[in-house]
Parts: structure tokens; sequence; C-alpha cells
């Protein structure tokens, strides 16, 4: 006899030294638990990286086969694959090819499965609330987050502004304060601008100030992690809902009242 379990199998494709797609990813869903129905288990394969480096990252990305293949084996309903600066420095437009690729794995493993990526998902985020400027945070060299501006507006979206903290070490870029983007967007010049991307990176914790960016500033927030996490529940075909997940996750609409202690 078999077992139907009543969890939604999640599978998530992660750098070896990706520490922060296992917090945030998971902590918006287990949010979205208290209030709908559904529930969700997460089950990572890894590719290795320490160092946010060209080099590093299209080695990474080669092993990207072996882990769809692997997290296939464990009949995921979804997998997600988060390196957004991996997929966008192996050339515009990629995330599609990686998309493809890697769903080809799963059905040569013969578990077809959709597998998205952070990037993608965040380009389509965008796209999909009709933002045609934005400003962006990322944690990387600059020569890379050129890669990741070049990037963007070649899907059509204007970049008014970003700001790169210029952090190589993936787990110095893991160690930083989830709540300093909360301050950072500051820095960003916002004339015109649609929304914010408090962080261009699942490695860079940016989760508690999502809603506090909003309530701040007024504009739609959202990041790497937080469009990932609506196209897992796209994928699906659950209700794109989570608290916490600024408007990206709230239908559109930013946070505005402030917390209550």
């Amino acid at each position: 006899m078999s077992f139907t379990t009543p969890y939604r199998r999640v599978g998530l494709i992660v750098p070896s030294s990706n520490v922060t797609m296992e917090t945030e990813i998971p902590a918006l869903l287990k949010a979205r638990e208290t209030i709908l129905p559904d529930r969700f288990t997460f089950h990572s394969s890894r590719m290795r990286m320490k160092s946010v480096v060209k080099e590093e990252l299209e080695a990474m990305d080669a092993d990207s086969v072996r882990c769809a293949t692997e997290l296939s084996d464990a009949a995921v309903e979804v997998q997600a694959y988060a390196c957004l600066v991996a997929i966008m420095s192996m050339g515009l437009g990629y995330h599609r090819e990686s998309y493809a690729k890697l769903n080809q794995a799963t059905i040569d493993n013969g578990c077809p499965t959709p597998v998205l990526n952070s990037a993608g998902a965040l380009i389509d985020g965008m796209l999909d609330m009709g933002i045609k400027k934005v400003s962006i945070i990322c944690p990387y060299m600059k020569p890379l987050t050129k890669l990741v501006v070049d990037y963007i507006e070649n899907e059509g979206i204007e970049v008014q502004d970003f700001l790169a903290l210029e952090i190589p070490d993936n787990l110095e870029v893991a160690a930083q304060d989830p709540t300093a983007p909360s301050e950072l967007w500051r820095k960003l010049d916002l004339r015109g601008v649609d929304a914010i991307v408090a962080s261009a990176c699942v490695q860079m914790p940016s989760l508690p100030s999502i809603e506090m960016i909003e309530r701040a500033s007024g504009l739609p927030t959202m990041s790497a992690a937080v469009a990932t996490t609506r196209q897992i529940l796209r994928s699906l075909d659950l209700t794109e809902i989570a608290p916490g997940g600024g408007a990206l996750l709230a239908n559109g609409l930013p946070a505005s009242q402030p917390k209550v202690a």
C-alpha cells in the first residue's frame, strides 16, 4: 500500500556555501502555513561554490544537472535553483536555457519536474507587477553587479541605481545583518522607480527588511528569495501569498502600516 503525504515537496538546488535560501524560503512558506492549509517539506542538493567569482559560478552551474537529477529521485513537485548571479553571469537570457536544461534532466530521469531559478523568478516577478524601473542592492563585486544590471535591463526593466556591497566570500554574504537593507535602501537613487530590490541575491539575508522598506518608502519591495518563493507557489498551483513577503506575496500591495510589537 502506498502512502500519500499531505506535504508538498519542494526541492532546492543550492550552492554549497549558501545557508540563506534554506532559511528565508522555508520561513515564508511556514508563515503561509499560519493562514492557509497547505504544508511543505524542503529537500536540497548542493553544488560546490565558496567565492562569488565568475569562474566558480560557471563550474557550479555545470553541476546543476546532477542536482536536478538527484532531487527528481526524491519525487519533489518543484525544484528551485537558487543562485541569481550564477545564472545571470552565464549570458543574457540564460535563465530560460537553465529552465529547459534542468527540466530535461528530470524527464530523462523518469520524474518530470518543473525547475525554476531565482534569476528568472525575480525577472518574472517584476514584469508581472508592471515594473519598468527599479533600484537594487547587491552583495557582489562591482563587475558581477554590472552583469546583474545588464541582465535585468536586457529583460526590459531599467535599473535606475544599484548598490554593490563588494563581498566576494559567500559565507560573509550570508553573515550580513538581515535588517541592514532597511537602511541601505536610503542610499539608492529612487527617482522614478516603481520598486526596490532589497537583495538581488538569495544568499544575502533581507527578509525582515522587505516590509520595513515598503512602509518607509511607499514602494513595492522584493528580493530574490521572495520572488523565488512566489514562483514555487505558482509552480504548485497555489495561491501566491505569504505573510512578510511584501507586495509580491500580497496581491501587489506594499505594506503600509507599522508593525505592532
